[in-house]
């Protein structure tokens, strides 16, 4: 069996126990409740219900019992890597894939590739997960970071927590923003209606900053930089669609997948979201890494329809 101590820091107060082990031990959230309701997570040495709220003070004890050995399976799957050493990789993540294995999506991942082309990834993590540091969706393209060994991952998960990274994103959006640049402040937790999706609309949200800078304006639309402070799932979409700006295509917040102009139809078959820019520390070596990643050709093709149509 293996025993996971966890003390949770200021952001996760009020989060639900399950959400916290499943966040934090790297397993599904169906997972997450099930040890919970067997009584293998321990709240200061009590056992407590999946809707738990976490406080100051908590101590939680993880017991995750044996299993099957799970292991990824290596796939020659094409990748743009922008930087490379023994202690990380950086990849330019195509839209469209997945980064981990999961129901639905056994092969094919971004997980199969890099064990194809890494041999090794850190192993702190889940079995299927090593190395993550943090995610990208499945439909949103640009850069994400991974760890190869344990120090650079425990590095990198530090710099994230503490909001050290940079990551500026580029997307497309429904509408022309009133400013030029701003910044967004709504609190983000589930949905009331959807737990699957997350709102601003929520009983008990974590605070959500978002800010941005409009690069192009079109009749119809707005090209934008995007940084963001904190990184709650799915923060950007949530944020902007809230605002009555949506990212185009996607079909989970603000469903504008298509936009009528004059007799022209301009579709978008998944989320204009892009991230352009990551910047952090070299967990080994202390140096500091930027990197971009030039627009994909679906979304650069989208902005030029869109620019199209303003003529």
């Amino acid at each position: 069996m293996e025993r996971k101590k966890y003390i949770p820091s200021q952001e996760s107060f009020t989060e639900r126990l399950d959400i916290f082990i499943s966040g934090s031990a790297g397993l599904s959230r169906s997972h997450a409740q099930n040890l919970v309701k067997e009584g293998m997570v321990l709240v200061n040495s009590h056992t407590e219900k999946p809707g738990y709220r976490l406080k100051k003070g908590d101590i939680i004890e993880l017991t995750i019992p044996e299993e099957p050995q799970v292991t990824l399976v290596p796939e020659d799957i094409p990748l743009e890597v922008p930087f490379e050493d023994s202690h990380i990789i950086v990849v330019n993540k195509p839209p469209g894939i997945v980064i981990y294995p999961a129901a639905g999506h056994r092969s094919g991942t971004l997980m199969n590739a890099l064990i194809a082309r890494c041999g090794n990834l850190a192993s702190t993590g889940s079995p299927l997960r090593p190395g993550v540091v943090h995610r990208l969706d499945k439909d949103t393209s640009g850069l994400i970071v991974f760890a190869k060994n344990d120090k650079a991952y425990l590095d990198l998960v530090r710099q994230f927590r503490e909001r050290e990274v940079e990551k500026v994103y580029q997307a497309l959006v429904y509408g022309n923003p009133k400013k030029d640049s701003g910044e967004i402040r709504y609190s983000i937790g589930r949905s009331l209606s959807d737990r699957k999706k997350m709102s601003t609309r929520t009983r008990r949200g974590k605070e959500a900053v978002t800010r941005f800078k409009v690069i192009s304006r079109f009749k119809t639309s707005s090209l934008i930089q995007v940084q963001i402070v904190t990184g709650r799932t799915h923060q950007i979409r949530v944020h902007f669609a809230a605002s009555g700006h949506p990212v185009l295509g996607d079909n989970t917040y603000g469903k504008k997948t298509v936009i009528k102009f004059r007799h022209k139809l301009i579709s978008f078959k998944r989320q204009m979201l892009h991230a352009y820019s990551l910047k952090f520390t070299h967990p080994a070596t202390g140096k500091p890494v930027g990197l971009t990643a030039p627009i994909p050709e679906d979304m650069q093709k989208a902005i030029e329809e869109l620019s199209d149509s303003d003529r």
